[in-house]
């Protein structure tokens, strides 16, 4: 033995076993006497009786080896039937049971290293073990990894399945499914009771009396059959079916059984005979750690374990080395570990204080390196960890946690040694081991199994609040009854809560173990080995995202994001409290250079400005001058045709595959990640197909470090001196800008853990966060269900009793559901919507605010950083308003204002930065920002950015709706408006107000909140160049124009559809697209009813040129809506009627008040003089009907001027019918209007006389000629002239370029004709 020992002394040469010449020497350690009292007391059989002292052997080192033989040795027979474990009765096939992956599958599966863990990766993957019994009675057992669709069971091996056929579809299979709560033989009953992930089940065959039956986390179900085919040719597989996604874990008795049943044999043997010698070495091991020797005395001292000491006492090393020489080779086997060592280190942390626990396993893992070859101590330490976390993940929930809080406190333990920690973190977790499961906390399915029935006796359900908010009204409506069960509700969650938290400390201790950076004694210190693992594990979430499986479960990423944040905040803290230079964590940021001097593999992630090799190339020069760093130009050749050449393999790659991995039914050897979904916790890297087609490609390596001014290295090459510097060298943070100070924030490694835990929250933190308010809406929907119960039997007549039966049975159906659902409910907020949990991602927003605010200040080389920096910004702050809510508001936080204005200014700013060139980024800041100006208090906090941020952005909201993502902009102007706008103050359409009351959340659906200072921005925009409004304008206009045509366009297919007699489903996609269409129309003209009422001149004062030219247009368009929306019996009304899924909003309402708006501002609230131009330009126009205008209030015909307006038609529409929407001012302006144009309308048909049709223009042949191109002379209206002049300079008629237009009078050009005659 050669190894050295974890911080001993002494090596382990000088304690081998002695040689002959050496045992007169050595037997005189201690006295004779003494040491035959100790070796007695040491290697006494637990199951003799004590001898005589008078009576026994002397016992020394010279007989000490036949001492021990006796005492392990086992009985002929016992060694005998293990070493011919495969010629057990009963059973046919080798004697180490595992999954067949050569020939006994179907379908494609994914299977562990150690075969027996699975999982499906198509429609219903079958697979079968390679051992079968034909005789007596035998189980196994299988942990549910997932609770979705399997069916598990036995099978022989004539069955055969397909993708559509599993275990227990065919005959002689047989099968439980606890997914569907069946069990299944080519027919299906009812069976058993569902299963949940984390479960157990039994399978037990009796083949004996035929019968075959399942238990359930040691609980019989009864027997599922009876009258199994047996005899000649008939043995049994266990088997299982599983869809995709869905994995298991297989016991065959590799380890010992969860829930061994008498009488029932496992289908692998246990190692009885080493079994028993583990047991007795043990035994022998504790008696070492409970006497110590006194040798002034001469006489043995008892003592507890905890204080037992190793003093390099010859005769006490001598005696381990005798034990490890036998017991070493033991502790390899997983059975053993599992079944002796595990269970001794378990009792060590239950018998006393974690600190005395502690220090017996620190004792125990020294002695371990110290007697143990390495190897043997790393493949103990392996299967510890391994049967450690398996027993943790599957550990059913108690009240008190008590299993969960077992297993970490010898985590902690175990990871408290150093060498063995150091080990563990290097070879084992998150190579081997799905690590992450320390971190995460099971949500119990079966509430009364967790016993929450008794911690939380009473039930409450909250009710809905706004997302700006607690919804007081809620508060005061609240009866005294519901306030005591909300409070005694309350009580029981704190007492969950605190129990919770118990748990989590433990797991927060890991994480300060693992980041632990003081402990490199001879070696690297844990942080920079966890920094390496840890980077690696994000870079393969990171490439499997939105691929399947996923490697890390959301699920789990949120436990681990939440106490990595607690271990990551407490160094910080304690480096600003030994560095007073330092920050404090609530003054964390990531400092830019981070993004731009290559210390920091970010992977294939994209950056702001685009790929890393295009910015290098594009911004050498300014990280030349601001951070000096120089980028080698053959280096970035090199970086560039990579990007460019990623995803091609090179042949020789391609040549070097084996081919034989793809013969038919073979399992094919890919380079897997280091730990994918492997239920059983070992690495999957068996790829099953029986169609010999791996879905898989190798994933492109680790990208080597580009190589800037210091020297640069890989994650696995970095160390601490990489990281975190010298005297010469900042490490991490090279190429400071001039604009960062030059005092270091935090030691740098704790920055890149920072910043990795931002990049987790991106990948499926926030995902998983808004799927578990699913058990929120849930409540919510059961809670409703049953208030209308209850409502149904208040109204019941007493005489129906079948009725009341009915009700009755439902209303305890939703009451025993909610009473379930709320004790989950606080299950999920203690576990993942708590204050503490709120306040995590709270700081997370915080930091990338400052991260986002340091970076842009950098300039140029702000497009370094990676884009999820921003999305983590939105995302995070959209979780705190709508997920946390309606247990704890964003409003109680610490600097809540603050923190709205400093995301509104980046909001506002970056939407439209030109730094930014990702189109999803673009679009998801720029979505963030019109849900921002929703909410009266991010409203509020856009409206105290600083002023010339506000007016940047809305002149980028002014700009051409052409080339860019125009709907969310005019979305944007829209919520600005709505609030002032004619009878623009509704917060659901009249027509809508009977939906369902979840939708009041979406942003769509917030009360009005209008922002005059920003409209106030607006006009001054508006006012202030040539050519801001007209562009603006046009484009308003054209799309307009392009949306309600489109919509026109798509109500006549829909129309056509539904009239044809066979039977037609109109597509729901088209459906949606239509009405999308409406509201963009409908959002159009209220900017356009803005942009009148603001800044009336724009289209009234016509010394401006493009006035004439806009106010035309924008009657041709008005007049053109009215005239489709109103016409009699139209297609419009008949769409409407329809009341088609998906065309709700589609209504008269919302369309016909917001052009009745844009009339009103230009015909009644204008100076005399622009409503006089108003008036004409709308009456020229040929598409003018007043009948229209008369609609708008429920009249079929205009009336006689001077006459009073008759009654309006009840069944028609009308403006009258929507008092609460519409004022009385309002409707009186609507009167007014008509008034005024019904008197100009006659005047105009007084006035007016007869046009030739040939002196009409030639384009339109609604206006008479009035203009004259120059050169070529072609004549047309102006308005067609001045349209067309916007987008083209080319004649109409001939394709010349127009130089120039004239007005044109047919009398003067026939007066100067004839004079010059």
């Amino acid at each position: 033995m050669a190894s050295k020992g974890a911080g001993m002394a002494f090596s382990r040469k000088s304690h081998r076993l002695t040689s002959d010449a050496e045992k007169s020497r050595v037997t005189g350690i201690v006295h004779e006497k003494l040491l035959d009292d100790y070796l007695h007391r040491i290697f006494s059989s637990t199951d003799r009786a004590p001898t005589a002292a008078t009576s026994r052997k002397l016992l020394n080192f010279q007989n000490l080896p036949e001492h021990l033989d006796q005492l392990l040795h086992v009985d002929e027979e016992a060694e005998e039937e293990e070493e011919s474990q495969g010629k057990v009765e009963g059973r046919l096939g080798p004697s180490t049971v595992v999954l067949d992956h050569t020939g006994g599958f179907e379908g494609l599966l994914l299977v562990d290293d150690d075969l027996l863990g699975v999982i499906g990766h198509s429609n219903f993957g079958t697979i079968r073990s390679t051992t079968c019994v034909y005789k007596g009675k035998w189980v196994y057992e299988v942990l549910i990894s997932s609770q979705g669709l399997m069916q598990i069971g036995w099978c022989t091996i004539n069955c055969r399945f397909n993708q559509e056929e599993g275990v227990g579809d065919t005959h002689n299979s047989y099968a439980y499914d606890g997914n569907r709560v069946r069990k299944w033989n080519v027919t299906t009953t009812n069976y058993g009771k569902a299963w949940a992930a984390g479960d157990i089940v039994s399978c037990l065959i009796d083949l004996d009396e035929g019968t075959l039956s399942f238990c359930l986390n040691g609980v019989s179900l009864g027997t599922a059959f009876e009258n199994l085919s047996r005899g000649l040719g008939m043995a049994y597989f266990p088997a299982i079916s599983l869809s995709f996604k869905e994995s298991v874990a297989f016991n065959f008795g590799s380890r010992p059984l969860r829930y061994p049943v008498v009488g029932y044999r496992p289908l692998q043997d246990p190692p009885s005979a080493d079994l028993v010698r583990a047991q007795e070495l043990l035994g022998c091991f504790q008696a070492v750690l409970s006497v110590e020797l006194d040798p002034v005395q001469g006489r043995l001292v008892e003592k507890e374990s905890s204080e037992w000491q190793l003093q390099g006492q010859p005769t006490v090393l001598l005696t381990l080395a005798h034990i490890f020489h036998r017991f070493a080779p033991l502790l390899r086997k997983v059975y053993l570990v599992e079944a002796v060592l595990m269970s001794f280190l378990l009792g060590v942390v239950e018998a006393g204080t974690p600190a005395q626990a502690q220090s017996v396993v620190h004792q125990v893992l020294d002695l371990l390196w110290l007697f143990m070859e390495d190897y043997e101590m790393q493949d103990c330490l392996k299967q510890l960890m391994m049967s450690l976390l398996r027993l943790y993940r599957f550990s059913p929930i108690v009240p008190d946690l008590g299993l969960q809080i077992r297993y970490l406190r010898l985590t902690i333990a175990i990871l408290s040694h150093e060498k063995s920690r150091k080990f563990l973190l290097s070879h084992v977790l998150f190579d081997v081991l799905r690590s992450v499961v320390f971190f995460y906390i099971k949500s119990p399915l079966r509430v009364e199994e967790a016993g929450l029935q008794e911690l939380i006796p009473t039930t409450w359900w909250p009710h809905r609040s706004s997302r700006e908010g607690k919804d007081s009204k809620e508060m005061k409506d609240e009866t005294s009854e519901e306030r005591l069960r909300r409070r005694a509700y309350e009580r029981g969650c704190q007492r969950l809560k605190k129990r919770i938290e118990v748990v989590e400390e433990l797991q927060v201790q890991i994480l300060k173990l693992l980041l632990n950076n003081q402990d490199d004694n001879g070696g690297e210190a844990s942080r920079y080995i966890f920094l390496t693992k840890f980077r690696k594990f994000l870079q393969e979430n990171a490439s499997s995202r939105g691929n399947m499986p996923m490697l890390c479960p959301p699920e789990y990423m949120v436990c681990f994001l939440h106490r990595l944040i607690s271990a990551l905040r407490y160094y910080w803290d304690e480096y600003k409290a030994s560095n007073p230079c330092a920050t404090f964590s609530d003054e964390a940021y990531i400092p830019p250079q981070v993004f731009y001097n290559g210390k920091v593999d970010y992977f294939d992630l994209q950056r702001l400005g685009g790929l890393l090799s295009h910015l290098r190339k594009t911004l050498k020069d300014d990280l030349a001058s601001k951070a000096n760093i120089l980028i080698d130009p053959l280096e970035l050749q090199a970086a560039t045709m990579d990007d460019l050449d990623e995803d091609e393999e090179p042949a020789p790659a391609a040549a070097q595959r084996p081919m034989q991995a793809l013969a038919m039914g073979g399992a094919l050897p890919l380079p897997r990640p280091s730990w994918l979904s492997s239920p059983t916790l070992g690495r999957a890297n068996r790829f099953l197909s029986t169609a010999a087609v791996s879905l898989m490609t190798p994933r492109r390596p680790l990208s080597t470090s580009e190589k800037v001014k210091v020297r640069t290295l890989s994650a696995e090459q970095r160390t601490r001196e990489d990281i975190e510097g010298s005297q010469w060298n900042e490490g991490l943070l090279v190429g400071r800008p001039p604009e960062e100070p030059e005092q270091p924030l935090t030691e740098n490694s704790l920055l890149e853990v920072l910043d990795g835990a931002i990049m987790m929250y991106n990948l499926s933190v926030h995902q998983q966060l808004g799927k578990m308010v699913g058990v929120s809406d849930d409540v919510n929907e059961y809670a409703m269900a049953l208030r209308d119960t209850e409502d149904k039997l208040r109204r019941c007549p007493k005489r129906r009793k079948d009725i009341l039966a009915e009700l009755t049975k439902s209303q305890k159906v939703f009451s025993e559901k909610l009473d379930h659902l709320s004790r989950r409910l606080a299950w999920v907020h203690a576990t993942v919507y708590s204050q503490e949990k709120m306040q995590d991602i709270y700081w997370l927003l915080r930091v990338c605010l400052r991260t986002i605010e340091h970076g842009d200040r950098t300039g140029p080389l702000f497009a370094f950083m990676p884009e999820f920096y921003l999305s983590m910004a939105i995302n995070s702050y959209s979780a705190l308003k709508n997920y946390f809510g309606p247990v704890h508001s964003m409003e109680e936080l610490p600097g809540y204002e603050e923190t709205l204005t400093r995301l509104a200014a980046i909001l506002a700013k970056h939407f439209a930065d030109t730094r930014i060139v990702g189109t999803d980024i673009r679009d998801s800041l720029m979505q963030a920002l019109a849900s921002y100006v929703c909410y009266p208090n991010s409203l509020r906090a856009v409206e105290r950015i600083p002023e010339e941020q506000r007016i940047a952005m809305v002149r980028s909201l002014l700009a051409p709706y052409e080339q860019r993502p125009w709907a969310q902009t005019n979305w944007i102007l829209v919520r600005l408006w709505r609030g002032c706008g004619f009878g623009y103050r509704y917060t659901r359409l009249p027509h809508l107000l009977k939906t369902k009351p979840e939708d009041a959340n979406l942003p769509s659906l917030q009360k009005p909140c209008p922002s005059t200072l920003l409209q106030q921005h607006m006009a001054d925009l508006l006012r202030e160049g040539p050519d801001v409004a007209p562009s603006f304008l046009n484009s308003v206009l054209n799309q307009l124009n392009w949306a309600f045509s489109e919509f026109i366009g798509m109500i006549q297919e829909i129309q056509q559809a539904a009239e044809r007699l066979e039977r037609n489903f109109v597509d729901s996609r088209q459906l949606k697209v239509c009405a999308t269409c409406f509201d963009l129309s409908v959002s159009l003209l209220r900017v356009l009813e803005m942009t009148i009422t603001l800044v009336p001149e724009i289209f009234l004062d016509w010394a401006q040129p493009t006035s004439e030219m806009l106010l035309r247009r924008l009657a041709q368009l008005l007049n053109q809506v009215l005239n489709r929306v109103t016409a009699e019996r139209n297609l419009f009304d008949r769409v409407v009627t329809l009341r088609l899924p998906g065309l709700e909003s589609v209504d008269h309402y919302p369309i016909l008040v917001a052009v009745t708006g844009i009339l009103v501002r230009l015909l009644v609230h204008g100076p005399a003089s622009g409503t006089e131009r108003a008036t004409s330009v709308l009456l020229a126009d040929p598409c003018f009907q007043l009948r229209s205008i008369c609609y708008l209030l429920g009249q079929p015909e205009p009336p006689t001027p001077g006459t009073a307006l008759p009654a309006p038609d009840q069944k028609r529409f009308s403006l009258q019918s929507y008092t609460d929407y519409i004022s009385v001012e309002e409707l009186a302006q609507v009167e007014q209007m008509l008034a005024h144009l019904t008197s100009a309308s006659a005047q105009a048909a007084a006035a007016s006389l007869p046009t030739s049709e040939e002196d009409l223009c030639p384009i339109c042949y609604a206006h008479p000629i009035s203009a004259v191109f120059q050169p070529c002379g072609h004549k047309s209206c102006k308005a067609c002239i001045n349209q067309h002049l916007m987008n083209n300079k080319d004649c109409f008629f001939c394709k010349a370029t127009i130089m120039s237009v004239e007005d044109w009078d047919k009398a003067a050009s026939a007066s100067a004709t004839s004079s010059a005659a």
